[in-house]
């Protein structure tokens, strides 16, 4: 059933459907009590069947609503609310009623393609000032995403949904589980794919991962499952940035492959210092990291600050040169000792790399949602994932491109993993959407037109008629009528007043009748009497001459009536 319309906690009224994620749909509300505008989060009602889910919601809203920062879309209550659903049980119904924000959400505008360089950096240094903010309150986002980023129409950076990741991923056992409700694993840390306790650094990671998406136009890692993408991250190396978009800079190469570094200790350590490197990138400068491979570190030396492009080019020229040269004398016992030292630690990280292990094992009651082409029908597809262990809910939706029957998509999505017995949700093709004709009566043709189009409906044929009060060329009707249901895409047609009335022939009649019969409702003309001296007058006096023929005449047009009064 629709959610629409549905009040929540007696105070906030469910609206339009506005978004829709893994774990949740969107819809704009209204806070009846405060008589506000705000943005409701329904979640899925199977995440409210672990009490320790509930309990751990709750106390996660609350944390969240105390957070109060212009990068942070706000939380102002959250609960559940009992509800009956299709097949007439009692379900526990989660919502979350955060601040309305008007804008577009940052993965919408990824997927138009990669972001410029300068753009992506302002971007994520409002993602990293929300993250700066809320690591100093305590709260660690866990689900940071181009999904959980707004964009405002002003062009200010909103993150959202603080704290509701850690309420889902600490109800869940298994990183298969966690993964079914959260979404795809392309924005796990390596220690949240081996199951591993999070921290701040956890959401700097996932930070690096969407800069990351934002400069190429994809994740640093893809895979056929979410479990292939998890390992990725535990195990591979991503390619620079740079490789795969010509336009970025060295300066944000190193800024991302440094966010994007396997062990918590060797990433950026605060959200503070991460927002530093980016401004430096963006002046054109590179930041310099120290790494644990370096020979250096055996000199006791440590690189700080930054170099500019062309410095740091020049010193690796030097270096190279430097190498290259033949020693005179016999190099010092302390050199020797640093390149032994260097050796030892390169074979000891082949070795470490050959032997490594994948720690991310698919359960064994998980399940892949199947996907399915818009030829399934809803039977053929109850049939495929019953063989799977997935019981199937069928919802009916309007789709203009799939014929009615067949599956439009499904709820965890495809591709994603489940466990055994998880309700899967098909979404069935109904045809084409039926919406309501707009009532355009008494308005002008053009913008009578304009409505329909704006509607989905298309203007038809224009037949005119005589009316004695609505002006020319506006509208007396439509056909279909006002307020009927038709298809998306429908013709309607206009009658449309000619601004005129049609005069009959009133000689003959009594000066009274015909006075009376002009000046009526249905014409609204104006007789004007006019005695003739020339004949003589009759009982009644009857209308000898009209100044107008009879037939259509502008509306309100005078009338003389003549009549013999001799």
């Amino acid at each position: 059933m629709s959610d629409e319309g549905r009040m929540l906690a007696e105070r906030y009224r469910v609206g339009q459907l506005i978004g829709r994620g893994g774990m949740s749909d969107v819809h704009v509300g209204q806070d009846t009590r405060l008589g506000r505008q705000v943005a409701i989060k329904l979640l899925k009602p199977q995440l409210a069947t672990d009490p320790a889910f509930r309990m751990r919601f709750r106390q996660e809203a609350q944390s969240a609503a105390r957070m109060a920062h212009p990068t942070i879309v706000r939380v102002f209550d959250a609960g559940e609310e009992t509800v009956t659903d299709a097949s007439g049980h009692e379900v526990q119904l989660p919502f979350i009623v955060m601040e309305f924000v008007e804008g577009r959400l940052l993965k919408d505008i990824i997927h138009e393609g990669p972001l410029e360089p300068a753009a992506a950096a302002r971007v994520i240094d409002g993602v990293l000032t929300a993250l700066e903010y809320s690591h100093r309150a305590g709260v660690v986002h866990r689900d940071i995403k181009p999904g959980n980023i707004m964009i405002t129409t002003a062009g200010q950076v909103k993150v959202m949904d603080f704290g509701i990741a850690r309420a889902v991923s600490d109800s869940s056992t298994t990183v298969a589980q966690t993964t079914a409700i959260l979404g795809t694993a392309s924005y796990f840390s390596p220690e949240q794919a081996k199951g591993e306790t999070v921290d701040a650094r956890t959401d700097l990671y996932s930070t690096g991962v969407v800069l990351f998406e934002m400069l190429t136009g994809r994740p640093p890692f893809r895979g056929d499952t979410p479990v292939a993408v998890a390992y990725q991250h535990v195990s591979e190396r991503p390619v620079k940035p740079s490789v795969i978009n010509p336009r970025v800079s060295p300066a944000l190469d190193a800024v991302v492959m440094h966010a994007l570094v396997k062990t918590r200790e060797g990433r950026y350590q605060t959200a503070a210092e991460f927002r530093a490197d980016i401004d430096t990138a963006a002046s054109g400068r590179v930041p310099v990291h120290q790494r644990p491979d370096e020979a250096a570190a055996f000199f006791g030396t440590t690189p700080t600050g930054s170099l500019s492009t062309s410095e740091l080019a020049l010193r690796q020229l030097t270096e190279d040169e430097t190498m290259a040269r033949t020693q005179r004398r016999p190099p010092a016992i302390w050199i020797w000792s640093g390149i032994i030292g260097v050796i030892v630690i390169v074979v000891a990280v082949m070795y470490w790399a050959f032997n490594l292990q994948p720690t991310v094992e698919v359960p064994s009651n998980a399940r892949e949602v199947p996907a399915f082409t818009a030829d399934t029908t809803y039977e053929q597809a109850v049939s495929q994932l019953q063989e799977l262990g997935l019981p199937a809910t069928r919802v009916d939706e309007a789709d203009d491109a799939v014929a009615a029957g067949n599956v439009t998509r499904t709820e965890p999505p495809a591709g994603e993993i489940v466990d055994t017995g998880t309700p899967i949700t098909v979404y069935v093709s109904k045809g084409r959407e039926a919406i309501a004709v707009p009532d355009v009566r008494n308005k002008s043709l053009t913008d009578a037109k304009t409505d329909l189009e704006a509607a989905g409906l298309k203007p038809g044929t224009e037949t005119r008629t005589t009316s004695p009060t609505v002006a020319a060329d506006v509208v007396l009707d439509t056909d279909p009528e006002s307020g009927a249901s038709v298809e998306v895409g429908s013709t309607v047609n206009f009658t449309i007043s000619n601004g005129s009335v049609t005069l009959p022939d009133v000689t003959g009649q009594t000066l009274e009748a015909a006075s009376s019969y002009l000046s009526a409702e249905n014409l609204q003309l104006t007789p004007v009497p006019k005695p003739d001296s020339g004949c003589a007058s009759e009982p009644g006096s009857p209308v000898t001459q009209q100044s107008l023929p009879p037939g259509d005449v502008p509306q309100r047009s005078e009338v003389e009536l003549t009549y013999c009064a001799g």
